[in-house]
């Protein structure tokens, strides 16, 4: 069996080609529902559809980690130097007779190479809706010219930036920083895009942010801090495997605080399944790494749970204070599934998929909103309104 190296671009027009195949397949959908339209309304439409799609990315991702199809093509952009699974067909059952349950096998590889489409045209769909708003910017058309040209630009260069640790995740073998860089990099373009859309339909309606009292705004703003961290948490103790170190609750291995070390456990720059001095990383240490993320759910769904609270006083939040309830039960529920049923695949995904809804849900609830000494007034809701 033959290692390729770990980056070929000899495929990387056809994959882009791909990426803008998907992208055009997006704006047809999109122009035959909404060609009448005014332009302003369009790109908000155009926005609001990368959104979901960049959701439905982040869900995928996670997917492709959960099975184990990170390297099911061991070499970026491609699959053993073709554009898909399908040319690189002897060299992935190659490697899949040396190593059936390996981590290249051609189910994992057609995974990994979807991922990597779907990643490519959601970075061509924001290409488009940076590049729209630089050009009604620059054309100055009155009414017709956007705002968040700024949060468009930064959405471009993030996105750049994503698809560097993506290649990174497969050239650095599944780094464990990496990996939990390229989810937080995920979680930050959903945020972006978030920010974008609602400042584009808050234009669209000629309507000026809410306003919150200043307790429950800064509630809100340390929420999204908390959220940032459990999300990092969250992400170490899945690039570590360190779900199934603790499989009761809400002890953990039939003890209030088991045998735990911190100091393997947040070595940072480190190989997958190993410490800094190139050990085989202990069993303390993933126990470590589960509890710590364990610990700061508890605090993180206290949080949630005032902050949803404190919303559903305003009337113009009270759809979304249901939003945040709603997904704090089900972080709960699917992490508690992760625990005691052994990791299955439906509650790791709704976990992810969990956290990505709240952090749109929460940049939503922020760019949406402004500080106000007296009680916050009950202008009518934006336009992600979870009521419907």
């Amino acid at each position: 069996m033959t290692t390729p190296p770990p980056v070929n671009l000899a495929p990387v027009w056809q994959l882009l080609l791909v990426g803008a195949l998907l992208a055009s397949t997006a704006l047809a959908w999109l122009w035959l529902r909404r060609h009448k339209d005014l332009r302003s309304d369009w790109l908000l439409r155009l926005t609001l559809l990368t959104l979901v799609l960049t959701f439905d990315l982040v869900v995928f991702g996670a997917f492709t980690r959960l099975t184990d199809s990170g390297l099911g093509c061991p070499d970026w952009p491609g699959c053993y130097g073709n554009a898909s699974p399908i040319g690189a067909k002897a060299a992935i059952g190659a490697a899949q007779a040396v190593m059936p349950d390996g981590p290249v096998t051609h189910g994992k590889a057609w995974i990994e190479m979807l991922h990597r489409y779907l990643a490519t045209g959601v970075g061509a769909l924001i290409l488009i809706v940076a590049l729209t708003h630089w050009r009604l910017r620059l054309r100055r058309t009155g009414g017709n010219t956007p705002p968040g040209v700024f949060w468009a630009t930064a959405s471009l260069l993030w996105v750049a930036l994503q698809g560097a640790f993506g290649a990174l995740t497969v050239t650095m073998k599944l780094f464990p920083a990496v990996v939990t860089l390229h989810l937080l990099g995920g979680m930050g373009l959903l945020a972006l895009l978030t920010a974008q859309a609602e400042q584009l339909g808050r234009s669209t309606a000629s309507r000026p942010p809410m306003r919150l009292d200043r307790v429950t705004r800064g509630l809100l703003v340390a929420a999204c801090v908390l959220l940032t961290i459990q999300i990092a948490l969250g992400g170490w103790v899945s690039t570590n495997y360190a779900v199934l170190a603790c499989t009761d609750f809400p002890m953990c291995q039939n003890s209030w605080w088991p045998d735990m070390r911190f100091d393997q456990a947040f070595q940072i720059w480190r190989g997958l399944g190993l410490t800094r001095e190139g050990d085989s990383i202990s069993l303390a240490a993933l126990t470590a790494i589960h509890v710590m993320h364990r610990s700061a759910g508890v605090l993180v769904v206290a949080v949630m749970a005032l902050l949803a609270w404190r919303l559903y006083a305003v009337a113009a939040f009270r759809s979304h204070a249901r939003g945040i309830a709603a997904l704090g039960v089900l972080q709960f529920a699917s992490g508690l599934a992760n625990v005691v049923l052994g990791w299955p695949l439906l509650a790791a995904l709704l976990h992810t998929a969990g956290a990505a809804a709240l952090v749109l849900l929460l940049t939503w609830c922020l760019r949406a909103s402004r500080s106000e000494s007296p009680a916050a007034s009950t202008a009518r809701p934006s336009v992600l309104d979870f009521s419907a």
